[in-house]
């Protein structure tokens, strides 16, 4: 029997790099997964994945910064499937790379809504969900190694995933007597279409690359073996936790020559 046999899982932002990868996984391991996001040809290709694992998915179509939409994004979950048991709130955007004197409030206003906010409610509405339900839950939030440390000219995205960490605690805390557990991974530099947004050009990789004492970037599949573990029951104990994937990267400056 697999470790997810009849549970439901769902994941924002599963339309490409760790959210598909993660979704995948979870069908993989036996649960049903409702991949949610906002593009709709990306978001079905992964449920065409998921089938073609044998497994049961749908898309739904959904931008986390709107309350209605994340309302009927857990509704639909429960009407297809029957309730929610494990939940990836993945969705984020980078925002754009100016410093603090050049962002445009609009810039700040989209990350911060697709990031913190969109984290916010899908952890309400899951929460609202798992707590109705009267039976145990796991939740991960997507947060970063930028969720400890600042980084040059990506104040808001640092911003938002050090506000996602706080989130994770404090709901944590709130729900840990009725037996769901929240917690937060944070990847460095993963191979996914952001990273390759950021340092698509070889000098830029190069760089990047440089920062992280294995001299890599991490892999979708690193991160989403971390997530469907932190919902398994293997992490029973584990709850308002970050754990960090990342080469290496808050260790401590790379080796010469890296």
């Amino acid at each position: 029997m697999a470790e997810c046999d009849g549970k439901v899982a769902l994941v924002t932002g599963g339309t490409s790099g760790i959210g598909r990868e993660t979704a995948v996984l979870f069908a993989k391991k036996g649960a049903r997964v409702v991949v949610a996001g906002r593009r709709e040809n990306e978001g079905k290709a992964t449920v065409d994945l998921i089938h073609g694992t044998g497994g049961e998915g749908i898309f739904v179509q959904t931008d986390v910064s709107q309350a209605f939409d994340v309302k009927r994004m857990v509704e639909k979950t429960v009407d297809v499937f029957g309730g929610l048991d494990y939940a990836f709130n993945n969705a984020g955007i980078e925002g754009k790379w100016v410093t603090i004197v050049e962002q445009t409030e609009d810039d700040w206003d989209r990350t911060i809504d697709i990031n913190l906010k969109g984290t916010w409610l899908c952890l309400k509405y899951e929460l609202q969900q798992m707590l109705k339900q009267g039976r145990t839950g796991a939740i991960v939030n997507n947060s970063s190694v930028a969720g400890f440390i600042g980084s040059y000219g990506v104040a808001a995205y640092c911003a938002t995933k050090h506000g996602v960490l706080g989130l994770t605690k404090s709901a944590a805390l709130e729900v840990a007597k009725n037996g769901i557990r929240v917690n937060a991974v944070c990847p460095a530099v993963i191979e996914t279409p952001m990273a390759d947004r950021l340092f698509g050009l070889p000098d830029a990789r190069k760089w990047a690359q440089g920062l992280h004492p294995m001299g890599r970037f991490g892999k979708p599949l690193e991160v989403a073996e971390a997530v469907v573990w932190m919902c398994s029951s293997a992490a029973s104990f584990m709850t308002g936790q970050s754990l960090v994937l990342d080469g290496g990267f808050l260790a401590g400056p790379a080796p010469p020559g890296n």
